[in-house]
């Protein structure tokens, strides 16, 4: 059997989960997270913990049992804690301005970019660091908004200018050389 799939998810006190038929429902103080969990994978309440189960030692139901194990345990930790993502403006002239909920890139093109970001998911700015923010319960989603903002101007490799993440090394290449 799959190591991450059989260990069960513990379920905090702030949490609360639903489970009814194939649909899952988890609720805390950070917000409410709902997925339909793939045929044929049996989940189950039991007591403070959640346990997954798959029918048969089928390769595809390997493969689900411990995925649905995992997306569990992050809506779990989601709703609890929350996830969050940093990305840093590098360059001289890059910045960016929070409007609302809605943050203008100043990228060094010649009209600045509107990011919108999804339903869920909150942005914040520190303007004297050029630091941002990406936060929500859904882990999935905040990834995927902090690549989305990445993609709008990657680090390149000979100065390094661009977003990246805090966490990042860009490796810098040497330029040409008087010869």
């Amino acid at each position: 059997m799959s190591r991450i799939g059989r260990t069960p998810v513990v379920v905090p006190d702030k949490a609360k989960i639903a489970i009814s038929g194939s649909h899952i429902n988890v609720t805390g103080p950070k917000g409410t997270i709902e997925w339909d969990i793939p045929a044929n994978i049996t989940v189950n309440l039991d007591g403070g913990h959640v346990v997954v189960a798959r029918p048969s030692d089928d390769k595809k139901y390997r493969a689900l049992h411990g995925l649905t194990r995992a997306l569990i345990a992050n809506m779990v930790e989601g709703v609890t804690t929350g996830f969050k993502r940093q990305l840093k403006i590098i360059g001289v002239g890059y910045r960016a301005e929070l409007k609302g909920k809605i943050m203008m890139f100043y990228l060094g093109y010649s009209h600045p970019i509107v990011f919108r970001p999804p339903e869920g998911i909150k942005l914040e700015l520190e303007p004297k660091e050029n630091l941002i923010t990406v936060s929500g319960v859904d882990k999935g989603l905040v990834g995927a908004t902090a690549a989305k903002i990445r993609s709008l101007k990657k680090p390149e490799p000979y100065k390094g200018k661009g977003i990246r993440y805090v966490e990042e090394h860009v490796q810098i290449k040497a330029g040409k050389t008087a010869g």
